[in-house]
C-alpha cells in the first residue's frame, strides 16, 4: 500500500481546529459565459477559495483553492460549470516558491 500523495505540505494545525486539513492546492482559471461569475459569492459558498484575480486575456478569473481532497476539487469545478463558466482549467500546485533573501556583496 502506498502513502497518499501530498502535493503541498500542511503547516502546523491551529489548536482546536475542527475543519479538515486543506492540503490539496490548485489554481483554477475560468472563462466566463454570457454572465460574469460573482467572486464574492463563490468565496462565501466554498471555503476552499483562498483568493482570486480578475484577469484580462484568455481567462477572466483565477482562483487559488486549498481543498480537502480531490472530491472537493471536483465538486467546485462542477459548481463553476453550473454557475455559468464557459471554460474551467485546473492546475494542481506541486509546491510553493518563495524568493531567497538577496545577499549583498561589497563593490570592489
Amino acid at each position: 500500500m502506498t502513502a497518499p500523495l501530498r502535493l503541498v505540505p500542511d503547516g502546523p494545525a491551529p489548536a482546536g481546529r475542527a475543519e479538515p486539513a486543506r492540503s490539496l492546492q490548485a489554481i483554477v482559471r475560468i472563462s466566463h459565459g454570457p454572465v460574469p461569475l460573482d467572486f464574492d459569492r463563490l468565496a462565501a459558498e466554498f471555503p476552499a477559495v483562498q483568493s482570486g484575480l480578475a484577469l484580462v486575456g484568455e481567462a477572466d478569473l483565477e482562483l487559488r483553492l486549498a481543498c480537502t481532497g480531490p472530491e472537493e476539487l471536483r465538486t467546485i469545478a462542477a459548481a463553476l460549470h453550473r454557475a455559468g463558466a464557459a471554460k474551467v482549467h485546473v492546475d494542481l500546485v506541486l509546491r510553493a516558491l518563495t524568493p531567497a533573501p538577496v545577499t549583498l556583496r561589497p563593490v570592489p
